[in-house]
């Protein structure tokens, strides 16, 4: 073998044993970043089933054909189980102004999307609506506005053209669309009673682009929204039959109570805890009833 070639190979063996020293003091001098990094880590929230609390959500704001704007609300309620009551007032206000402006009483596990909306004038301008809720030991307030970057197309759905489904509770009755959706009359029952709801609901029945090749869906989800006793539905998810879909409640307790009805399309999944579609297209209706 020529001296050349062997000046090569010892040259390579030094290379090697330079890298893996290099290496080896890399490593011993990352310990302690490591051991620092491990330390600074934050263990995951666990979940609980409850007393924790709720989030308002403020979801954006969309524009009225009458020059006013809606600004949509949701909430966030941490508990996985638990299911609050909280009354308008102290504990579940808006500020400035009307502590109601029509927010849920009670209030479902988890996150529920465009649950109401409050119609602001068309001069509201750089003002704010601030929701603010205490519970679970937190107080925790968010604002509404109307921000720019904050519009959504709760109306209509970009993509498709889309638009929610037109509710009402009469045949002939008020309609409403979207997320300020519509209320009912007012209807007067008795604790332990079978009380008959209906409901009118029709869809323009656009379909995603997923769904090419099957019947455009719709439906509807009720829940108790307001209200001092429980509230039981012989079916929260009423099937609709020629646009109209009907069902039964049971109050145990007297007193005023709103139920909400969510009518949904084929825009998105479909539950309580969420809103068909992120931004549209679905439309809150709100049942009053008078239980004596």
């Amino acid at each position: 073998m020529s001296q050349e070639v062997q000046s090569i190979g010892v040259v390579i063996i030094i290379m090697k044993r330079t890298f893996q020293i290099a290496l080896a003091l890399a490593l011993l001098q990352s310990i302690p970043f490591a051991a620092q990094a491990q330390g600074n880590l934050i263990d995951a929230p666990l979940p609980h089933s409850k007393g924790q609390s709720i989030s308002p959500s403020f979801e954006g704001w969309y524009p009225n054909a009458d020059g006013s704007f809606s600004l949509v609300f949701g909430y966030f309620n941490r508990n996985y189980d638990e299911h609050l009551t909280i009354p308008v007032g102290v504990d579940n206000q808006f500020e400035p102004g009307s502590t109601d402006r029509g927010q849920p009483e009670f209030f479902y596990p988890r996150r529920h999307t465009g649950v109401f909306a409050i119609e602001v004038p068309a001069d509201f301008g750089d003002q704010s609506l601030i929701w603010r809720i205490n519970s679970g030991g937190e107080s925790i307030a968010i604002p509404g506005h109307l921000r720019p970057e904050w519009e959504i197309t709760a109306l209509e759905e970009v993509t498709s053209g889309n638009t929610p489904p037109i509710v009402r509770f009469s045949a002939n009755g008020k309609t409403g669309q979207g997320p300020m959706g519509v209320y009912s009359p007012t209807i007067s029952t008795a604790v332990g009673e079978s009380t008959e709801l209906m409901i009118w609901s029709v869809d323009d029945g656009v379909k995603k682009s997923r769904s090419v090749g099957t019947p455009a869906r719709n439906g509807l989800v009720l829940g108790k929204y307001r209200g001092p006793g429980n509230v039981e539905f012989t079916d929260d998810t009423p099937r609709l039959d020629n646009g109209r879909a009907t069902t039964q409640a049971t109050f145990d307790a007297p007193g005023e109570y709103v139920l909400r009805v969510l009518a949904w399309d084929d825009s998105g999944g479909q539950a309580f805890i969420m809103a068909g579609g992120f931004f549209c297209c679905w439309t809150n209706g709100y049942i009053k009833v008078f239980v004596e």
